[in-house]
């Protein structure tokens, strides 16, 4: 056992940079999340940043300044406008805008032959996600999704440990997590108004759990699911943030889920028994457990997702006829080591210049999405449905 899991601690090369052909970027949406991405552009020698916009007037501006950029145009009315000045020869944009408009700019920016790093969640609807799907084939560029949670190298183990048959054929997965009182309120309420936001916790952060046991079996594809999602804490004018922040009209606001749980089958005859939460009264809804014929992987949770495990990993098996646990320690980035963040960026770069496909693909990531808006309808309807992709 203890060969099988040091066979899964490979050392990463030393990417070396080509810094004679910088890129050009430009940044749609310029809220929270867009801090993110500008901090690892900028610490990656093969960018420029020569453009952002925003639909606040001023906040594009802002945005620039704040980080020191220096001589990025931003005095652009929309994204549409700003794809449209050709002066800016983009490369890519990153897509930082709230959920219900990942879709619209998305495809605004494929169309206009820029490749695209699209936040997370995918979009709202799966009519977007296909519409998203179609600019992609059309464009040729690049798509890749902003899972940056993949690059952690105690997720990249979970797969390893999975592929590896290590535990024979997987039939049940319980999978998911959440926050004991973490609804992301933000200044303008985006993240919680369903004319932003569309969905809540499974947007915010279902999709990255999701993302971690379904990249690990290979994505198969979803047949049924029954889902149910409520809004319980998010309604209530009680709510502790909104007490501490003395405004209860944040719970009219409210329109998303705040928990959300899913009963799916999957190809392969694989059950996933999804559960995800910005509130709730317990600490945690659960380890993620990952069962098969020959051993099964407990991964434990965390307190607010972050984008790893919560502690060392078991893998419990029978070897010659005795019942076994092995713990799978916590791989520790070696001090300097760059972010996830700056690997999410840095892939997304490499294939551009390479022409390599995109690091987190559209055609799982639409898995993902279909998943989510499964049980939203199914919820909805009050009943098990069918998932057709």
């Amino acid at each position: 056992m203890a060969d099988i899991l040091n066979a899964f601690m490979e050392n990463q090369e030393k990417v070396v940079i080509d810094t004679d052909r910088k890129l050009r970027i430009g940044i749609i949406g310029t809220g929270g999340i867009a801090n993110s991405h500008m901090k690892a552009y900028l610490a990656m020698p093969d960018v420029e940043i020569v453009a952002g916009c925003d639909l606040v007037p001023g906040r594009a501006t802002a945005y620039m300044k704040r980080h020191g950029v220096v001589g990025a145009k931003t005095d652009y009315k929309d994204h549409r406008e700003m794809l449209a000045d050709k002066s800016l020869r983009l490369d890519a944009v990153s897509v930082c805008t709230y959920n219900r408009q990942h879709a619209p700019c998305a495809i605004d920016a494929l169309n206009a032959g820029v490749n695209v790093l699209l936040e997370k969640p995918l979009c709202v609807t799966m009519d977007e996600a296909y519409a998203i799907r179609e600019a992609e084939k059309a464009s040729g560029k690049v798509l890749s999704i902003g899972f940056q949670p993949r690059f952690d190298a105690n997720m990249q183990m979970i797969k390893k440990i999975v592929q590896s048959g290590e535990l024979g054929k997987v039939y049940y997965i319980q999978t998911g997590g959440g926050r004991r009182r973490g609804i992301p309120i933000g200044n303008e309420a985006s993240f919680i108004r369903n004319d932003t936001a569309g969905i809540g916790a499974m947007g915010d952060i279902g999709c990255y759990s999701l993302d971690m046991v379904l990249n690990a079996i290979g994505y198969p594809k979803p047949l049924t699911v029954t889902g149910y999602k409520s809004d319980f804490f998010g309604k209530d004018p009680g709510y502790c943030r909104y007490v501490q922040m003395n405004d209860p009209s944040l719970a009219e606001k409210f329109g998303v889920d705040d928990f959300a749980a899913g009963f799916i089958r999957l190809e392969g005859d694989i059950i996933l028994d999804f559960r995800i939460s910005w509130a709730l009264n317990i600490d945690t809804p659960g380890d993620t457990l990952i069962l098969g014929t020959k051993g099964g992987l407990r991964i434990p949770s965390t307190d607010c997702w972050n984008g790893s495990v919560g502690g060392p990993m078991k893998i419990y098996k029978e070897v010659n006829g005795e019942q076994t646990c092995v713990t799978v320690p916590i791989i520790k980035e070696p001090q300097g080591s760059p972010t996830l963040w700056e690997k999410k960026i840095r892939t997304f770069l490499d294939a551009i210049k390479n022409g390599t496909g995109a690091p987190v693909p559209l055609s799982q990531i639409i898995i993902n999405q279909a998943i989510i808006a499964g049980i939203v309808e199914s919820a909805e309807l009050g009943r098990e449905i069918e998932i057709k992709l």
